[in-house]
């Protein structure tokens, strides 16, 4: 389907016909798993539907059905094949389901092969900081990394603890377990360089079984001039910036458009910045100069404009910034900054109590800002040429205490046109009730006084980063993303059940919290619990943002509610009801 612009998914007012499911489906279905489906997970489960009077077996177990006829019965897997009959009445489905290791190929170990040594990528560092090597050997094997003048000896790390997956923590098995290897072993040595500009290729050699084998690694080590260091400027809208040099380290503040700073170190194709957060070289470019960018700090105003404040910070160079909330302070810390501060105007301000700061590194300033409430309702901080804008919504203006008037909300319908989301046991795609809901809702909430935008009205398909988009534009008081939830392999679909919240910026977490309290107390729904999360629905700043999954659309008896129409029609009106309240408790 093509993608249409951002701006085309906001809509003011919308028509539309429920779309329900049959009481059960009339064909017998079997949705996952797909066919030659292969995982680590040490259980499977299968999910469909039939009619619930002609009876399921799965390899000869007759299995327990919804009164509609869902099931979802899981199974364990030993390593290799597994095969699954599933039969209903007449008919028969075999599924065959591939347990992989996930550990290492004792070949590839005993080959020294390049996919187990570190670094994998060209990596360049300053002068005397610490490189690491790393590589996975057989028992008793000897391997030593030459690095032309010196070389090093990789030893034995004290433990091996396997972590898990950020997924773990939703099936319950966030605990890292110990690896009691019999063949294999991790072993690490780092080193040091001081001769600036020295291009070293490691050079793997291991002394195994009276065999040696030697191997290249697959980067190379450059060492930088301390004197000669690139400068960059982020050409993306939001740098995405990390702990690490992976998409697997965590966010940072997200870095805005025309940031400068000094590479000080590079993995592969991300950049090491000089106050040590790491980006990818495609959301940059190089200026031609090798001056790192540094400020001097002096005044600093403020200006009410609407219903918000915005705070200018004039500088010499962009430079790199961080953020933190708590729940009535919010810190901007400008890096690479010295202040030479001695007068600062902020008037009273209806929103804002006071305004401190403080150089708490050499080259590091802090504004703490201290609100007259605990709730928060957005900000936004961008570049104007050197100027960095920092924008605080205020709260909303209430017309009446007893609606919503004066209120703008956001809804997010998830998924859409070929991006079906989570299927049910019917083969009921997530997109499709997600729609129904939130069409639901912002009737209910425009009945109540709100102004409603949706991001889709219809079977379209929407970016994530175009949702994004729409709701840093219109900066509404709160901001749903609508979702129902499913499980990783290895779960237990017919157990569990139950409404989960989701938040990252501290702004949103008391909505989070009230929101999952409200609609599982006032509808009786299992609670699966309020997570912290840094999802794309979640990580707008402009608002206070929650992404809601309202049911595991893999349960068989969840399923039925979700699908049932009078349902429907009562969890969006609770939505609505619960957002209410809260509006009128944080004011």
């Amino acid at each position: 389907m093509k993608r249409k612009n951002f701006w085309q998914g906001v809509i003011f007012s919308f028509s539309f016909t429920f779309m329900t499911q049959p009481a059960y489906s009339q064909d017998f279905k079997v949705v996952y798993p797909p066919a030659n489906h292969e995982t680590t997970a040490d259980s499977i489960f299968v999910i469909g539907s039939g009619n619930p009077n002609i009876p399921v077996t799965i390899n000869n177990q007759q299995i327990q059905r919804s009164p509609q006829g869902n099931f979802a019965p899981s199974f364990p897997l030993q390593m290799g094949k597994n095969e699954l009959i599933i039969r209903y009445g007449k008919e028969e489905i075999r599924k065959i389901v591939t347990k992989v290791s996930n550990q290492p190929n004792i070949q590839d170990i005993l080959n020294l092969s390049p996919r187990l040594l570190s670094p994998q990528v060209n990596i360049s560092k300053l002068p005397h900081e610490l490189i690491c090597f790393e590589a996975i050997a057989p028992l008793n094997g000897q391997i030593t990394v030459n690095l032309g003048k010196k070389t090093v000896n990789l030893t034995p790390q004290l433990t091996i603890t396997d972590l898990p997956s950020n997924s773990a923590i939703l099936i319950d098995q966030n605990q890292g377990k110990n690896i009691t290897a019999k063949s294999w072993e991790r072993v690490k040595g780092c080193t040091n360089f001081t001769e600036i500009g020295s291009k070293i290729q490691p050079v793997f050699v291991m002394n195994h079984e009276g065999k040696t084998i030697t191997q290249e690694s697959q980067g190379n080590i450059n060492i930088l001039d301390p004197e000669n260091l690139t400068v960059i400027e982020v050409i993306a809208e939001q740098g995405v910036a990390r702990t690490g040099a992976s998409t697997n380290h965590s966010r940072l503040t997200p870095l805005p458009k025309g940031t400068r700073a000094t590479v000080t170190a590079k993995e592969g194709d991300w950049l090491r910045l000089d106050y040590g957060g790491w980006i990818k070289a495609e959301e940059t470019r190089i200026l031609p100069t090798n001056v790192p960018p540094t400020t001097i700090i002096r005044s600093i105003t403020s200006r009410q404009i609407g219903n918000s404040t915005e705070v200018i910070f004039p500088l010499e160079n962009p430079i790199p910034i961080a953020i933190q909330q708590s729940d009535q302070t919010f810190t901007l810390s400008l890096y690479n900054t010295i202040a030479q501060t001695d007068t600062i105007r902020f008037d009273d301000n209806p929103w804002i109590k006071r305004l401190d700061w403080y150089q708490t590194q050499p080259t590091q300033v802090d504004y703490i800002f201290t609100f007259k409430s605990s709730q928060q309702w957005g900000y936004d901080v961008r570049y104007e040429g050197s100027n960095l804008i920092l924008t605080f919504n205020h709260p909303p203006i209430l017309s009446n205490s007893d609606n919503l008037e004066g209120v703008t909300i956001l809804i997010d319908p998830g998924h859409g046109g070929d991006e079906l989301g989570s299927l049910g046991l019917t083969g009921y795609p997530e997109k499709d009730v997600n729609l129904v809901v939130s069409l639901l809702l912002a009737q209910h909430l425009r009945n109540l006084g709100a102004q409603v935008y949706l991001t889709r009205e219809n079977d379209t398909f929407v970016s994530l980063s175009d949702r994004q988009k729409i709701i840093d534009k219109l900066k509404p008081t709160l901001a749903f993303s609508i979702h129902y939830n499913a499980l990783p392999d290895g779960g237990n679909a017919e157990k569990t059940q139950g409404v989960s919240t989701f938040w990252y910026h501290p702004q949103a977490h008391d909505v989070a919290v009230f929101m999952h309290n409200y609609i599982t107390e006032k509808l009786n729904r299992p609670s699966y619990g309020v997570y912290w999360n840094n999802l794309a629905l979640t990580r707008p700043s402009t608002a206070p943002s929650v992404l809601l999954e309202l049911g595991f659309m893999i349960n068989p008896d969840e399923f039925e509610w979700i699908t049932n129409p009078q349902a429907q029609q009562k969890l969006a009106l609770t939505i609505a009801q619960g957002i209410t309240e809260w509006i009128h408790l944080s004011k």
